[in-house]
This record gives structure tokens, C-alpha cells and sequence, in this order.
């Protein structure tokens, strides 16, 4: 005879190991279940999580070999499945079919939060509209990790992820963020840090930042100072091993009597010069990035002798 896997996960022992001790999981409804999983130290996962990951049918995971380490440290015997970028369209029918047929599956990623850089979305947009309950476990994130441990503004933040990885294309999204006024976030990689933090210097200016390595690791370290301080830094021989979540500072406000002041120098050297040199005038002058110069003069009334040139 055949088991249907509704038949298999009734077989299977739904407990977990804490302390020592094994812990009866309950029941669970069915649906999609999205679990936090830890960042680094498996010690930062959440009694729900484990109860949730041992009483589902299956995992989906990204990664076996990574998913397995925290299911054997807390002795639970799931099935895992795997479900990530080059999978994902022919995996994403089977879970969806598994769910139709009143299964409990969990998502999980490698680390943290799922659906934060990971394929996730489109499976909970399909389980969503196939009418299945979503439902997340919350837990560890590297975002909010490295947020609450930088010593930056968190009362507006913006999560960027990975910038691009072309040079071009990382310098021109640097610049589309420069006036948010938010703290921001980013993930980068060991090879690629040394780049960014030099991009990022070059057009944000004098910004405080922190870069945090391997966070709640072994080797976990956070490093705090200006923007161009830490690209030398790393470009001096920084350690690059590992994962990094870099979070920079948002843009200085400006006084009440700056954009006055500005807008008249601005007005004054159009009177004279084309709309190219004035701009370069006024931005020399203050230091004002030329970028944020010309905006203002493009933004200036035109009509008149404060018409630019």
C-alpha cells in the first residue's frame, strides 16, 4: 500500500529537544507557515519556530545541508524539501499541490527572516491566492540586528538588499538614494565590500556608517566611523570573510536658511552665466554636490531675469 504524505506525517514523531528535554509539537492547521530561522547561533531560535518546523509535513528550504545542522541540534525529523532561485518553478506547482490537499508546510531560508532576499515572494503571493493561510513566525533578522547594533538613527530606515554588482549600475542606484531620508541598509559580499564602501564614500559624502561581519557568530564584529574611514579600512586588509550587512547614515539636514541661501546664489549667477556654469559656480563654492545644485536651479521660477541660461 502507498502512504499519502498526510499518512507518513502522522507516523512520524512530532517532537523536538530543549535542554534535554523532549517537547510534544502541536497540531497545526493547514497552510504555509513562513519560520524565522537564526542568523548565526542556533541558540537565537524561538520555541514557536522549533515547534512549528517540528509538526509541519515538510521544509522548504534553500539549503539541506544548512536547514539540516539546526533540525539535528534540536532533534527534529521533518522532511525537507528544496526550494530556492533555480528550483523555484518547478518546486513551487508540488508545494502548492501539497497545500491543496490540506498539508502544513514551513518556509524557511538559510538565515533569518524568509522572503528578505530570497525567492519566497512568489510562492506566498501563490499560496495567498490560492486561498491557503499564510501565517509567519517571526524570529532573527540581520536587519534589525544590525540596526538596533550601529549606533544609526532607526526611526526610518530603507532595506535596500544587494546593490548591483556592475560598477555602473551600483554608482547610478548609490545616487538614486542619496536624498532619502532614511538610514540605510544594505547586504554585500566579502570580495565585493571593499568596492561598495568606496562608491558609497565617493557619493554620499562624510556619512556615519557601520559595517557588521558575521553577526551573532563566532567571529561577529562590527566596525563604526565615516563612510571613507572604513572603505580604507578595507582596502587596507579588513577581514572580508564572511557575510555583511552594511547600514549607512541618513543625509545631514539641512538649516532652515540653506535652501534660501542657495536659490539667491543661485539667481545671481544665472544673471550672468549659463545654467552649466552657474551651477558649477555654486556648487564649488558651497560644497553642495552639483547634482543637488542643479536640481535646486532646474526647480527655480523661471520667467524673467531668474530664467536659467
Amino acid at each position: 500500500m502507498v502512504r499519502t504524505p498526510h499518512t507518513v506525517q502522522t507516523q512520524r514523531s512530532r517532537l523536538f529537544r530543549v535542554c534535554g528535554q523532549d517537547v510534544a509539537a502541536p497540531q497545526l492547521p493547514p497552510g504555509l507557515y513562513l519560520v524565522a530561522t537564526p542568523i548565526g547561533n542556533l541558540g537565537d531560535v524561538t520555541l514557536r519556530a522549533l515547534e512549528t518546523l517540528a509538526a509541519v509535513e515538510a521544509i522548504a528550504c534553500e539549503d539541506s545541508r544548512v536547514t539540516r545542522r539546526l533540525l539535528e541540534r534540536y532533534a527534529i525529523t521533518t522532511p525537507l524539501l528544496i526550494y530556492h532561485d533555480h528550483n523555484a518553478e518547478l518546486a513551487r506547482p508540488k508545494i502548492l499541490a501539497r497545500l491543496a490537499a490540506g498539508a502544513a508546510i514551513a518556509l524557511v531560508s538559510d538565515a533569518g527572516t524568509p522572503l528578505i532576499s530570497d525567492p519566497g515572494f512568489k510562492l506566498v503571493q501563490a499560496a495567498q491566492a490560492a486561498g491557503h493561510a499564510v501565517t509567519a513566525i517571526p524570529g532573527a533578522s540581520a536587519v534589525l540586528a544590525a540596526l538596533t547594533a550601529c549606533g544609526l538613527p532607526t526611526d526610518r530606515f530603507f532595506f535596500e538588499g544587494f546593490l548591483p554588482t556592475r560598477e555602473a549600475a551600483r554608482r547610478t542606484r548609490i545616487d538614486e538614494l542619496a536624498d532619502l531620508p532614511a538610514t540605510l541598509v544594505f547586504f554585500e559580499t566579502g570580495p565585493r565590500i571593499a568596492a561598495m564602501l568606496d562608491d558609497v564614500a565617493a557619493r554620499l559624502g562624510g556619512r556615519r556608517a557601520a559595517v557588521c561581519r558575521e553577526l551573532t557568530k563566532l567571529h561577529e564584529e562590527i566596525r563604526r566611523g565615516e563612510v571613507a574611514a572604513l572603505a580604507l579600512a578595507y582596502r587596507d586588509g579588513a577581514e572580508t570573510r564572511g557575510e555583511f550587512v552594511v547600514v549607512i547614515g541618513p543625509p545631514a539636514k539641512s538649516e532652515p536658511g540653506e535652501a534660501f541661501d542657495l536659490d539667491g546664489m543661485l539667481k545671481r549667477a544665472l544673471a550672468t552665466a549659463s545654467l552649466k556654469d552657474a551651477v558649477e559656480a555654486v556648487a564649488t563654492a558651497t560644497g553642495q554636490k552639483r547634482r543637488i545644485v542643479y536640481q535646486r536651479a532646474l526647480a527655480l521660477p523661471r520667467g524673467g531675469n531668474d530664467e536659467p541660461k
